[in-house]
């Protein structure tokens, strides 16, 4: 079985996001340096919710 690559350096983020960090903690929990709430503001504005989408369609 092959080894894990180890990556180096920084994920390419937004710009908006710059500087966001993420980790996964032995446990299965994930730790960040942003709120929750600011990282569902940055989706809300930036992705589109395919269940939402035949809503519109149907107005």
């Amino acid at each position: 079985m092959p080894k894990k690559l180890q990556k180096t350096g920084k994920a390419k983020v937004h710009d908006s996001l710059e500087g966001f960090d993420i980790k996964i903690n032995p446990f299965g929990e994930m730790n960040t340096n942003f709120s929750i709430d600011r990282l569902n503001d940055f989706l809300n504005e930036n992705v589109e919710d395919k269940k939402l989408i035949h809503l519109s369609e149907e107005e």
